[in-house]
């Protein structure tokens, strides 16, 4: 039996200056096995955001426990990496700088989290570029530097928010198959919220859909498509159903 990564029990949230105090989680269960990928799917304001508030501890459940490797976590903050839409890059700091902020944060040498992101930099794809700053780099390459900076902070669960959102669709593309080869190469837990269908087709285990507000329970999709894939492989029949339903899904909410 597989070592769960991330459990919620029971969980219920609702935000203390909201009116009324409308419940966004309601007596929600999750369970994500140690070095799954699973997307999660919905439209704006279904509580894609909040539910990464909890688990990097920003937010605490109002109802409800929250479990990291099968312990109870009471103070998640600094004990999952997360990614966020924007790179979040320090205007002033070199690419090196940059990536190895995290391992500063934790207490390492300056000289010590240089040499370790040296180490790593041909391996993301960033060979040579580490002595530039940020505005020097296109998009995609600010994107991989955040995706190490995620790696570099130690945790074994990653929280990947719309990272490749603000992006052409080529790097996009580009970005999803680079990602997949890094996750299967390293096989951490990896939550990732999108907005597009394919890209959550494409990469994951499972996709989690939130179509209801209180969402009380996730709708589930387990994606039929063996490791290692292709972008191709979407084409294949077996999904097409599957596509199509959960953009309907996504449709019926939106204009609900």
């Amino acid at each position: 039996m597989s070592e769960l990564a991330l459990q919620f029990k029971n969980v219920s949230f609702h935000y203390e200056n909201e009116p009324g105090k409308m419940p966004i989680l309601q007596n929600l269960h999750l369970s994500i096995k140690e070095g799954e990928f699973v997307s999660i799917i919905g439209p704006s304001g279904s509580g894609k955001s909040t539910l990464f508030k909890l688990i990097t501890g920003l937010e605490q459940p109002t109802q409800g426990d929250i479990f990291l490797q099968n312990k109870l976590a009471f103070n998640r903050l600094g004990e999952v990496g997360y990614m966020p839409q924007q790179d979040l890059l320090l205007p002033w700091r070199t690419i090196a700088e940059n990536a190895g902020l995290p391992l500063e944060i934790k207490g390492m040498k300056k000289r010590e989290a240089h040499r370790k992101v040296l180490e790593l930099l041909e391996e993301f794809g960033l060979k040579g570029v580490e002595d530039k700053f940020p505005n020097e780099l296109s998009g995609g390459m600010r994107q991989r530097v955040s995706f190490l900076r995620t790696i570099l902070s130690g945790s074994r669960v990653l929280l990947l928010d719309e990272p490749f959102s603000a992006l052409d669709a080529i790097t996009r593309l580009t970005l999803q198959e680079w990602l997949l080869a890094q996750w299967e190469k390293r096989k951490e837990t990896i939550l990732f919220i999108t907005h597009d269908v394919n890209e959550a087709l494409f990469l994951s285990d499972r996709i989690f859909i939130l179509t209801e507000t209180p969402t009380c329970k996730l709708e589930e999709v387990s994606v039929p498509l063996e490791r290692p894939r292709k972008l191709k492989d979407l084409n294949e029949t077996k999904l097409i159903g599957i596509k199509e339903d959960l953009i309907n899904q996504l449709r019926a909410k939106v204009t609900s």
